[in-house]
């Protein structure tokens, strides 16, 4: 195939293009994740190399499971955030508030989003058994789409004491991200994070903001990733596990997305329940070794759109490159030296987004609020989120053991009740596609 053909017709034999066109098309995959891959790490304290190695073997996983049909890179979920930060938030230290990580408490953030992972192979079974359409109509935009706007109104306090250590580079930071996804042309508008990461990190490196006292400390070249086995906790696991609901509307979106743009039914063959099995599954592998929840990536179906190259194979090779540059701890260092408050610049617009993602859920559903139950079901996950995360959600014992439900749990838990008793549910699913891809975390 010559280089003309190249972006005009779809492509899912990619040996026709050789080796070296595969290699390089699967480095810009790499590349089109990364940013906000090891951003996740960089806002909860896990570890980056951690994070890449677990990417790299959930995306193969993902791949196994999924038959190698469905040409999807998984990378480290937004969504999970606010569990992260309910369970083990980042604590205060020498560079200022929220800096260091909660290391007593993220294993047990990670026990949490392990079991979040085994909802997803609940769902899967349930689709499997009994199909889509009648297992989805517990899940509807009134009840998911309040919740993943109450995940990124948790979340606005910790941007906010992000940038509060250095306001003007936290602003530069956002102004980037802005100027980059407004204006941008080609691929400078698909990477917005990490134009708004190095932009302001040249400007903290200008003002001598950033220490690189453990880059210069680190002499090993080749080291395996940090490993830290999950703890569980009923509590933690109750805080974190509701956000699946969210993340799995996502998988769906992102999923729908991929085959409106491959042209390929992948919700039909391998079907759902494969792809809900595969990115629960990598999410608990990655959880279970210490790595943050797994998830299918938005920007990476970009990649797929600008280069029209379909085939798998092209991703698992992107997969083995995030595992290769796990191994490299000074590479990981160079990443942990970003400061606070470029996070924080970066968080502003970030969980906004989540918010805003949740507003797109509901309208291009089309949940007509003038209908008491839906307005009802929407007021109470809002008001039950945002109201018991502020007094610390409510504590009680069973049998002995101590349980808090933090605020997105009891909303959760809320609205699917009152979505399940309450009249009127008309929720077909599948019956709108541009409503099933109204769920993608992503700037």
């Amino acid at each position: 195939m010559s280089d003309q053909d190249l972006g005009q017709t779809g492509i899912f034999d990619a040996t026709r293009l050789g080796l070296p066109k595969m290699l390089l098309l699967g480095f810009q995959h790499t590349f089109a994740m990364f940013g906000a891959t090891v951003l996740v790490p960089l806002l909860t304290g896990l570890p980056v190399s951690t994070t890449l190695l677990m990417a790299g073997l959930g995306t193969l996983l993902f791949h196994l499971l999924t038959k190698g049909k469905v040409p999807v890179f998984l990378g480290s979920s937004f969504a999970f955030l606010g569990g992260y930060a309910a369970v083990a938030p980042m604590l205060d230290g020498p560079l200022g508030p929220g800096t260091v990580p909660n290391t007593e408490m993220l294993p047990y953030a990670c026990g949490g989003v392990f079991c979040a992972g085994l909802l997803y192979a609940a769902l899967a079974a349930l689709i499997r058994a009994f199909g889509a359409k009648r297992v989805m109509r517990f899940f509807p935009p009134v009840v998911t789409g309040p919740i993943i706007i109450s995940i990124g109104l948790i979340l606005a306090p910790s941007a906010i004491n992000n940038c509060a250590t250095n306001w003007p580079i936290a602003l530069v930071a956002l102004a980037v991200v802005v100027i980059c996804n407004i204006w941008g042309k080609g691929m400078i508008k698909i990477i917005p994070i990490i134009m708004g990461v190095i932009v302001s990190y040249l400007a903290a490196l200008a003002t001598g903001a950033i220490d690189f006292t453990a880059f210069h400390e680190e002499s090993r070249i080749f080291a395996m990733a940090p490993i830290t086995l999950a703890k569980f906790d009923v509590s933690s696991i109750l805080t974190v596990m509701p956000i699946a609901l969210a993340t799995m509307m996502e998988h769906i979106g992102d999923i729908s997305a991929i085959s409106a743009t491959t042209g390929v039914n992948y919700i039909a063959s391998p079907g759902l329940h494969r792809t809900l099995l595969g990115d629960g599954l990598a999410s608990c592998l990655s959880a279970f070794f210490g790595g943050p929840a797994n998830t299918t990536y938005g920007e990476n179906t970009g990649v797929l759109a600008l280069t029209k190259v379909y085939d798998p194979r092209v991703i698992r090779i992107a997969a083995f490159v995030a595992i290769i540059l796990s191994f490299f701890p000074k590479f990981s260092i160079l990443i942990e030296t970003i400061p606070s408050a470029i996070i924080g610049g970066i968080s502003l617009i970030l969980y906004g987004t989540i918010s805003a993602v949740g507003v797109r859920n509901v309208v291009e559903n089309q949940v007509d609020f003038t209908e008491s139950r839906n307005l009802i079901i929407a007021a109470i996950i809002l008001v039950s989120a945002l109201g018991f995360n502020a007094v610390g959600g409510v504590t009680f014992h069973v049998a002995g053991t101590v349980i808090t439900l933090s605020g997105l749990a009891i909303a959760a838990i809320s609205g699917i009740v009152l979505n399940a008793v309450l009249p009127g549910n008309t929720y077909d699913f599948g019956s709108d596609p541009d409503g099933d891809k109204a769920v993608v975390f992503k700037v």
